[in-house]
């Protein structure tokens, strides 16, 4: 049963957002490019994982996506998370086409592509390092016996595996995305009795989903990007164009001559992801660029907002 569902990611929205308002000719495109290029194969491995993951049993397997808990110490996230009576599973999904060498003697996977190769962090220390966080959350919330086993999935099926030879340890830790039913039906022969019983194995996923601490990330600090360098107005769905027009209550594309009455809601999406969680009646008229007060009333009203306060103090909840 898939407990905590995989979401588009947060930053990655934000990475989308940052790039359609910056002018065609900032400096940061480039990098930013790059880094959503990254973030986009990175969650599309861990949607590779669905197929797999389709055949465990509902009712033996609790599945969390994307879980961010805190040790104590430091926080760390998993992709994905699987947790049964009997053991708990840590998956750290990596989506890197090419030829990988892991490199044991120096903790490096070796990435040759075009003739060209690459260094990348080990992603097997890394998954160490979680199961190690992992087994102190789990001891400071008094489950002290649960097995913890983790695996390296490769998602991308074009991907060649490579290590030294006898590397048993690589063998036994990396695996290809649609060889995980297999690995888990190895991990029930390893550990074929139940740990905790079914009380407390809800427990734990509940326990899991309220620690759970998103990660919040300033992508205009990141990135060194004030928000005056941020285009303003409604943002094109169809083509992009910044900004939209609006004239007898629809917005008009001049790039595409698309019209919509609803487009605005995305561009109060795109400032809850790069500026703020919530935004006043003038922050809105400022950013959407629209100038009657009442209109820009009409518009907060028609979507469906929670907000606080009143006239001209009201904050409008865009989360």
């Amino acid at each position: 049963m898939i407990v905590k569902p995989r979401l588009i990611p947060r930053y990655l929205q934000q990475l989308e957002a940052l790039l359609r308002r910056l002018p065609e000719n900032h400096p940061k495109r480039e990098a930013i490019s790059e880094d959503l290029a990254k973030r986009r194969a990175g969650y599309q491995g861990e949607k590779n994982l669905d197929y797999p993951l389709s055949f465990l049993p509902e009712k033996e397997y609790h599945i969390f996506h994307d879980l961010r808990l805190f040790d104590g110490s430091h926080h760390f996230q998993i992709d994905t998370l699987i947790v049964s009576p009997r053991f708990i599973l840590i998956l750290e999904v990596k989506n890197i086409t090419g030829t990988l060498f892991f490199d044991s003697a120096f903790n490096q996977l070796i990435r040759t592509r075009d003739g060209k190769e690459e260094a990348f962090p080990d992603p097997l220390i890394q998954v160490e390092r979680q199961s190690l966080q992992l087994k102190k959350w789990l001891k400071n919330n008094n489950y002290v016996n649960m097995p913890v086993s983790e695996l390296v999935v490769i998602g991308s099926p074009r991907t060649l595996l490579k290590t030294t030879p006898g590397n048993q340890y690589i063998y036994n830790k990396v695996i290809l995305a649609p060889k995980l039913p297999q690995e888990i039906t190895k991990l029930e022969k390893t550990f074929p009795t139940k740990v905790i019983h079914s009380k407390r194995f809800l427990k734990l996923s509940s326990l899991l989903i309220d620690h759970h601490c998103p990660l919040h990330v300033n992508v205009l600090k990141r990135y060194e990007i004030t928000d005056k360098e941020i285009l303003k107005g409604v943002c094109c769905p169809q083509c992009n164009y910044v900004p939209m027009t609006r004239a007898r209550g629809k917005w008009m594309c001049f790039q595409c001559l698309h019209t919509s009455k609803d487009c605005y809601k995305e561009t109060l999406h795109d400032y809850s992801l790069l500026i703020n969680s919530t935004i006043t009646n003038k922050k809105a008229r400022e950013f959407l660029l629209v100038s009657s007060q009442t209109v820009m009333k009409s518009l907060l009203a028609n979507a469906n907002l929670s907000h606080s306060g009143t006239t001209k103090g009201t904050l409008y909840h865009l989360e």
